[in-house]
């Protein structure tokens, strides 16, 4: 099996696969290659919608010659922590990245969650983190706004006094209660059309269903959340009491 970094005749072919819509496990095999690369490959440019060979092929390049230069550069930076590979974890933010962005996220704001995500404190600085991405700290803050505003991170202050944003396992219950309340919402509204639009009509009966559909919904994630937050919390406790 061929090892190495992908040619531009392979983007070429991952792009013909998927316009043909074959899995990513069908285009892997046709190149003799791991599915983990074709699908690395598709969601770190763009996904399987707006893949591009010869984009994706610069981009790659642009990467590379930035990963030199930064090597060049910090050729003194302390290894990672837990012996990992930085390369291996650098890749690992870049898709992390891109899975946001395909689920709606500007740029910088997936950069920074994926950062907040991939450390082990669950928590960094603006500074830290304009100088994890080696972007301004306005920058930064303006991601940081937005994250904050989806209840998707949360401030602290640490014993210095400095400001920390935090992602933490109460940030993703509390996130994901927030889309519940959004997805209730729309339901609403939906349901406010069907007097204005008069009931039994066709428009009144299908704003009704879309109510009924997603009020089903948003009572589903709110329910699911609360459970799994009592049970992941519950398992927290007990493995920190029998390690203790």
């Amino acid at each position: 099996m061929p090892g190495g970094r992908l040619t531009q005749q392979e983007r070429q072919q991952i792009a013909l696969g998927l316009a043909d819509g074959l899995a990513y496990a069908e285009i892997a095999r046709r190149l003799d290659r791991p599915t983990s690369t074709v699908t690395r490959e598709v969601m770190r440019n763009g996904g399987p919608t707006a893949y591009r060979a010869d984009l994706a092929h610069r981009a790659t390049e642009r990467r590379a010659h930035r990963r030199r230069k930064v090597a060049s550069r910090d050729h003194n930076t302390p290894p990672q922590a837990h012996g990992r590979d930085a390369e291996a974890v650098r890749e690992y933010e870049e898709t992390f990245t891109t899975v946001f962005m395909q689920s709606g996220l500007p740029k910088m704001t997936a950069r920074v969650l994926a950062s907040l995500f991939t450390t082990d404190a669950g928590s960094l600085t603006a500074s830290e983190l304009a100088g994890h991405l080696q972007v301004s700290p306005a920058s930064v803050s303006k991601a940081i706004t937005f994250l904050e505003s989806q209840g998707l991170i949360r401030r602290e202050r640490d014993e210095r006094r400095r400001e920390r944003y935090v992602v933490d396992d109460d940030v993703m219950y509390q996130s994901t209660m927030a889309s519940a309340r959004s997805t209730a919402h729309l339901g609403e509204i939906a349901r406010q059309g069907v007097s204005i639009l008069g009931a039994g009509t066709p428009a009144a009966t299908r704003l009704e269903n879309i109510a009924r559909f997603i009020d089903f919904v948003s009572e589903s994630i709110a329910r699911a959340a609360d459970q799994a937050r009592e049970i992941l919390h519950t398992s927290s406790a007990a493995a920190s009491d029998d390690t203790t």
